[in-house]
């Protein structure tokens, strides 16, 4: 059985060290960072790299749905594998039920070293708006924009140092009042993605079958899209 797995940058880390503990061989088509705020963008990225494989019987796709980012996309010739999760978070913590008991009703911030290195995380949003209009006017800003939220959670999925983070996450949190939190992530739904068997947590799609919202409909809530602001 020939495999491909086709992945996110931000979520490199984790990946790369799920391979390593399984021991898999798959090549990896990585997409670049920085489109989760971009789902149209995203999408055809997607595309247009799986409209470029050939010769293989599964293309894993480790990817969340991402806010629509799935939507429609297809193979014409192999079957796509997919990780029953709204985002990358769910499949970071082990499970969608893990990241509900997390949130809880209370609006959380998710970062790791893949978001705050690559994405246009709420940090980096900051510090752009900081540079533009002053820190007075950025801080005015930020504090509506976050007046929802009570805590900035870093993961610490042992794919990386976490400590080389901490600091500059307590930083933010503390300027805005929020709760700072290192929580233990999980590579394990990464390593059970690349190795199988593909139970219920998994959508598997025959060649030409395209993605569709009722694969997802179960987890993806207004209350998951709260818990990630969208900067």
């Amino acid at each position: 059985m020939s495999s491909i797995i086709v992945a996110c940058q931000t979520i490199e880390d984790e990946v790369t060290m799920a391979l390593s503990e399984t021991n898999v061989k798959y090549p990896v088509v990585w997409i670049e960072s920085g489109l989760h705020n971009y789902p149209d963008t995203l999408r055809d990225k997607l595309q247009e790299r799986i409209n470029k494989i050939s010769n293989v019987e599964n293309i894993i796709l480790a990817f969340g749905y991402c806010g629509n980012s799935l939507l429609g996309v297809k193979s014409e010739t192999a079957k796509l594998i997919i990780p029953k999760v709204d985002d990358c978070i769910s499949l970071l913590l082990g499970s969608c039920q893990a990241r509900q008991d997390l949130n809880q009703g209370v609006g959380t911030y998710f970062l790791t070293r893949g978001w705050i290195e690559h994405e246009n995380n709420i940090i980096k949003e900051y510090e752009r708006c900081v540079d533009k209009y002053g820190e007075d006017k950025a801080n005015r800003v930020f504090k509506m924009m976050l007046e929802h939220y009570k805590c900035l959670v870093l993961i610490d999925t042992g794919a990386y140092c976490v400590n080389d983070y901490i600091d500059h996450c307590h930083c933010f949190a503390k300027l805005f009042h929020l709760d700072h939190k290192i929580i233990n992530g999980s590579i394990y739904y990464l390593k059970r993605l690349f190795t199988g068997p593909w139970n219920d947590d998994f959508i598997i799609l025959q060649p030409g079958e395209p993605v569709s919202l009722d694969y997802f409909r179960n987890i993806v809530s207004s209350d998951m899209q709260f818990s990630q602001l969208k900067a």
